[in-house]
C-alpha cells in the first residue's frame, strides 16, 4: 500500500471514530446511555464497524465523555500566543500541558477506567485509543512546524505526547507520590525541556 493510500485510510478511520463519538454524545445529551449498537445506528455506520472501534459500552461512553472536552482544550490552546518565537511557543506548550493535566486530574477516575478497558480488550486492528492528545500537541506547536525538520518535528510531537495524559499522571501520582499540583508542574517541566531541546537542535542546523 502506498504512503498516500495508507494516510488516507488512517484519516478515514479517524473520521469514522469521530462520527460514532459525535452520535454517542448527542444521545447522551438527550438523556440516554447508548449501547454500541444504538450509537452505530445513530451514526449511520455498520454495527460491526462500531464494535471494531468500541468493543464495549464502557469504552464507548468513556471516549464520548472525553471527546466532549475537546472545545475546552482547543480554546485553552488557542488563547495562548500565536507567534513562532521561542517564548511564544513555550507559552503555548505550557498552556496546553496545564489545561490538559488539570482536566486529566478532574476526570482521573474516568481515565483510569479507559486504560483498564483498553488493556482488557486487547488489539483488534482498530485504533485502541482516540487521537485527541496528538491533535492537541500538534495544535500547540503549530507555529514551530515550519522551523523544524520533519524528523525533529515528529520527535517533538512524540515527546510531548508522553508528557501529558493519564499515563504521566499515573507515574507521578502513583509511583512518585506527588500531589496533583506537583504532578502538573512536573509535566510542564518535562514538556518545556523537550521543547528547548528541539529548538536547540534547530539552532545548530
Amino acid at each position: 500500500m502506498s504512503s498516500a493510500a495508507s494516510t488516507g485510510r488512517v484519516r478515514q478511520k479517524l473520521r469514522t471514530r469521530r462520527q460514532i463519538l459525535e452520535a454517542t454524545a448527542a444521545l447522551i445529551s438527550a438523556g440516554g446511555q447508548p449501547s454500541v449498537t444504538e450509537a452505530a445506528d445513530a451514526a449511520g455506520v455498520s454495527r460491526r464497524t462500531a464494535y471494531r472501534y468500541f468493543p464495549s459500552q464502557p469504552k464507548l461512553l468513556a471516549e464520548a465523555a472525553l471527546e466532549s472536552l475537546r472545545p475546552l482544550m482547543e480554546s485553552a490552546i488557542d488563547a495562548a500566543p500565536a507567534g513562532a518565537g521561542d517564548e511564544e511557543v513555550k507559552a503555548r506548550v505550557i498552556a496546553f500541558v496545564r489545561a490538559m493535566q488539570k482536566l486529566t486530574l478532574k476526570h482521573e477516575a474516568l481515565l483510569r477506567t479507559m486504560i483498564h478497558v483498553t488493556v482488557l480488550e486487547g488489539g483488534n486492528g482498530a485504533p485502541k485509543r482516540g487521537t485527541r492528545r496528538v491533535e492537541w500537541v500538534e495544535r500547540a506547536i503549530a507555529p514551530l512546524r515550519a522551523r523544524l525538520a520533519p524528523p525533529a518535528y515528529r520527535r517533538l510531537v512524540s515527546a510531548l505526547t508522553l508528557c501529558v495524559g493519564t499515563e504521566a499522571m499515573l507515574v507521578f501520582r502513583d509511583i512518585r507520590g506527588m500531589t496533583g499540583a506537583q504532578a502538573i508542574a512536573a509535566c510542564e517541566w518535562l514538556a518545556v525541556a523537550a521543547l528547548r531541546n528541539a529548538m536547540h537542535e534547530t539552532g545548530r542546523r
